[in-house]
């Protein structure tokens, strides 16, 4: 294998790449990017078994072949190359050469064929949606997944795909963001389904593919991959129902607040410092025209705060995890925000205010018992 490659070129393909090695594996061959010729230049990939990234750069290819280089010790050699081309050899299956300017490096490899090989997907049946609706599901929802390893299955994000719509759906059991968003005539026509995707995945396909992008979806036995013309990327899914969420979306709360977002986030981050560090509880008092914010931390001390909010219902007083209630102020997509109630032990919904987007986007949050 032999081929030259800008220096930008690559390292723009190890930036894609890179992310999806593990830092700590068993297996060699994972520590590894599998590096092969194309028609178009080189294909670069990497994998950590459940999730695995592969990108397309342009090179002039002089001779063919694979072989796959140590991940992190050919990303730190492109970041320091200086700005010259750069031309990679493999003698055998096992030996690299790396020549840039007057440097020159040579690495260990190993064999192709010790590379795991991709999951088998489908991609001639594949649901086709524009990137930027799938971008917008996962910022809006993937923050409120689990990471307890007790309930492994919240800690997936489940992807609805219907006729009209697609939805997201995140929680860790105290906070829950659901954004839905309609879709096109293309995308009707596909196969329709549930999928739970890990959100390590989802951070890799957010950051990798523009939004302008249209991408392919098609699933395996228990896989999905997404394609564009350049790069794919691969998940295993996450197996088992997903809990009936709609359920603990309240319908009959009867206390409405609308209030500016900004304030509010500034007023919490207040409130936060003297929080407890374990709960970061905040009581929040509503009233007509006022919602006064007050914390007490015995071995800290007392904060209060107050802001004029507009308010229908009877006075309410309310316990919060502050910095749950942050995380989903910073997901609002509008200047200001509604929450509703039915009573200081029911869950609370935070939706967007004036919003005039197509897309449905409802945050819930469960709040903590007050102590007096």
């Amino acid at each position: 294998m032999r081929f030259t490659i800008s220096r930008e070129k690559l390292q723009e393909g190890l930036a894609a790449v890179t992310p999806a090695v593990p830092s700590k594996t068993t297996l060699p061959v994972l520590a590894n990017l599998l590096v092969e010729t194309t028609e178009k230049g080189i294909r670069i990939s990497g994998t950590d078994l459940d999730i695995a990234v592969s990108t397309e750069v342009t090179a002039d290819v002089e001779a063919p072949g694979a072989i796959t280089i140590p991940a992190r010790k050919l990303a730190e050699i492109a970041r320091e190359l200086p700005p010259a081309s750069v031309k990679i050899t493999a003698a055998g299956d096992q030996r690299i050469t790396l020549e840039c300017g007057r440097s020159k490096f040579k690495l260990l490899g190993l064999p192709k064929s010790e590379f795991p090989s991709f999951p088998a997907v489908a991609f001639e049946k594949a649901l086709r949606i524009p990137s930027g609706d799938l971008q917008r599901l996962i910022s809006h929802t993937s923050f409120a997944v689990s990471n307890e390893e007790s309930r492994p299955i919240l800690n997936g994000v489940l992807w609805e795909v219907r006729a009209e719509y697609m939805r997201m759906v995140a929680t860790n059991g105290h906070r829950l963001a659901k954004m839905e968003v309609p879709v096109g005539a293309k995308a009707a026509k596909a196969a329709q389904g549930d999928l739970i995707i890990p959100p390590k995945a989802l951070d890799q396909i957010h950051r990798l593919f523009p939004a302008e992008e249209e991408l392919e979806v098609a699933q395996g036995d228990n896989h999905l991959g997404f394609r564009s013309p350049f790069t794919s990327v691969f998940t295993r899914l996450i197996e088992g129902p997903y809990p009936p969420y709609d359920q603990v979306i309240p319908k009959d709360n009867d206390k409405v607040a609308t209030i500016d977002k900004a304030a509010f986030a500034s007023a919490l981050k207040r409130m936060l410092i003297v929080a407890s560090d374990q709960t970061h509880r905040i009581r929040l008092s509503f009233n007509s025209g006022m919602l006064k914010f007050s914390v007490s931390t015995p071995d800290l001390g007392d904060a209060q705060d107050e802001l004029p909010v507009r308010y229908n219902g009877d006075p309410l007083d309310i316990g919060f995890n502050g910095t749950y209630l942050l995380d989903i102020l910073r997901y609002m997509p509008t200047d200001e925000i509604r929450l509703t109630f039915k009573a200081p032990d029911r869950a609370a919904t935070i939706e967007p205010e004036g919003w005039t987007d197509p897309a449905k986007y409802l945050c819930l949050l469960m709040p903590l018992r007050l102590v007096d």
